[in-house]
């Protein structure tokens, strides 16, 4: 008879906020696996429980090696129960490794719901939240990150991303370039925590609030782009997303067409508006 695989939500900042059956999970797994065992022992000491199955470190250092041990002991039988430091396993934390494997030999995985942070920020941040994607952590190199981010910039849902904070201010600057400046937006800071703050404004606004330092947990929630026709781009518009594509990488030529055919123009009317911009820099 093979185990069961758990994946429990813990708290992403108030502890109050634990899933009810939390706390007998934790009680009766026979194995617990942890993205950090000490932030395990403080969450079980708040619950008032304590563990009876052997706990082992899991974390993105050890998570492809741990992988097999795990699934082995879900094979034998075990009740395995998979916590990271906060909010559900696998959404950008250990986990979908060990689902994967699980799936593979037949064994059976459930969750036990919790807080999310992306579903908090994105019920918070005022922004179309009917349909929405999330796009985890962006690179954190600044030429993969405009790339990355210029492969949604025409996504017509809202975008939901984590972010360090000590590269929420590169990042929120890299998106007022490719989505553009006035395209809306929330930064999540420290959700269900005390010093917890939701940030609305426009990408360049809250690029040049973050300028002086920013500190805690944080989620982006970015407003999908708008419909937009070939007579809605101007041609500032236009230089703009071919700039975009040009410090991506792109050669012009390639750019240029690609600039076209994702506003429907000819490439010789953006073609133009580059060439004209250029002349204006020169005559300025």
């Amino acid at each position: 008879m093979t185990g069961v695989l758990v994946l429990a939500g813990t708290p992403i900042g108030d502890i109050a906020d634990a899933p009810p059956r939390l706390a007998a999970e934790l009680a009766a797994a026979e194995v617990i696996a942890a993205e950090d065992t000490r932030r395990l022992r403080r969450l079980t000491q708040a619950l008032g429980v304590t563990p009876t199955g052997r706990i082992v470190s899991y974390f993105e250092g050890n998570e492809a090696a741990r992988t097999p041990e795990l699934a082995d002991a879900l094979a034998g039988g075990a009740r395995v129960l998979l916590v990271t430091d906060a909010g559900m396993p696998s959404v950008s934390d250990p986990g979908y490794r060990l689902v994967a494997a699980a799936v593979e030999r037949g064994i059976k995985v459930t969750a036990v719901p919790g807080p999310s942070a992306v579903l908090t920020a994105l019920a918070v941040s005022g922004l179309p939240v009917d349909r929405f994607c999330f796009e985890g952590f962006p690179p954190r190199k600044a030429g993969e990150r405009r790339s990355r981010l210029r492969e949604v910039a025409d996504e017509r849902r809202t975008l939901v991303y984590f972010e360090a904070p000590h590269r929420l201010d590169d990042t929120l600057a890299a998106m007022a370039e490719v989505f553009g400046p006035d395209r809306r937006a929330a930064v999540c800071r420290e959700l269900t925590k005390t010093y917890e703050e939701v940030k609305r404004g426009t990408l360049g606004e809250l690029a040049t609030w973050a300028a002086e330092g920013v500190r805690g947990e944080i989620t982006i929630v970015v407003e999908g782009a708008p419909e937009s026709g070939p007579q809605e781009l101007a041609p500032e518009e236009l230089v703009r997303r071919v700039r975009v594509r040009e410090e991506a990488g792109e050669r012009r030529k390639e750019a240029i067409a690609a600039v076209a055919a994702e506003a429907g123009l000819p490439k010789r009317e953006v073609f133009d508006a580059v060439v004209a911009a250029k002349n204006a820099e020169k005559t300025g």
